[in-house]
């Protein structure tokens, strides 16, 4: 027998959730589903996941269910959640690792180049963006496929060191370099001094050069947001593709906006 229209669509929902959310916080999510004895009950639950924005993800799923179903059994919800879970574990697992190169081509094994390696993290992602980097200047393309990826609906966070900021001046180079279109389009956020290690006069410096997309693609390199690290420099990194790390991350970075680590630009 078909599934019907309603229980299709939180079979989606629950494909959808289990790709935003770590494994373990989906089957606490699915286990505060399963022992409710209704969805509202479910939903009042989740305020004890700990980070704000897990919870709001889950809610929504929970009031999607119920509007489309008002009688669906909080069981059905919860296993069509674990089981959707059981599937994204087994997709994230499936990883590949390649190394990424910038520099002087000596016929050794061939490299993706350093460029087109974040281009396709960017250009693949569908729900989310996380980009970091220490150094942003000159880079066009990485520019417009951001700007590509916002129009298809991609939420973009952008972590940047900002040496303007810290030094108290009134511009931001790396927003300048990054353009008016992206920076509207982009959540920008940096590391206050205040919240920095230091030794002696010295802080810490965000030093990060990666991007991460939808949890399943990972990019990690020495390179700067440059045009002479995609050209001239010797950069080395790694383009991960599925697997656990490009998650854990994106969870990271999440945590550090999430506590104020890092803030809103």
């Amino acid at each position: 027998m078909p599934m019907n229209t309603g229980h299709e669509i939180i079979s989606q929902a629950s494909c959808r959730l289990a790709a935003e959310l770590p494994m373990s916080t989906l089957q606490i999510v699915a286990r505060y589903i399963g022992e409710a004895a209704s969805l509202p009950a479910a939903n009042a639950r989740l305020i004890e996941l700990p980070q704000p924005h897990h919870r709001q993800l889950a809610s929504a799923f929970i009031d999607l269910c119920g509007a489309i179903e008002p009688q669906v059994s909080p069981s059905i919800v919860s296993m069509s959640l674990l089981t959707a879970g059981m599937a994204e574990k087994a997709h994230r697992e499936e990883q590949a690792v390649e190394l990424v190169w910038t520099g002087p081509d000596v016929g050794a094994a061939p490299f993706r180049r350093t460029e087109q390696a974040i281009l396709e993290v960017l250009d693949s992602a569908k729900q989310r963006i996380t980009l970091v980097s220490y150094a942003v200047y000159s880079v066009p393309n990485i520019c417009e496929s951001l700007i590509r990826a916002a129009r298809r609906g991609v939420k973009i966070k952008v972590i940047v060191e900002t040496p303007d900021r810290i030094a108290g001046q009134s511009e931001y180079s790396t927003l300048q370099a990054l353009g008016p279109e992206v920076a509207a389009c982009s959540s920008v956020y940096y590391w206050p001094q205040e919240k920095r290690r230091s030794h002696g006069d010295k802080f810490g410096i965000l030093h990060v050069k990666c991007a991460v997309a939808d949890g399943r693609w990972l990019f990690l390199s020495s390179a700067n947001l440059t045009e002479y690290a995609f050209t001239i420099n010797m950069e080395l990194g790694v383009l991960v593709t599925g697997g656990v790390m490009p998650g854990q991350v994106e969870d990271n970075f999440d945590r550090l906006i999430e506590t104020g680590v890092v803030e809103y630009v």
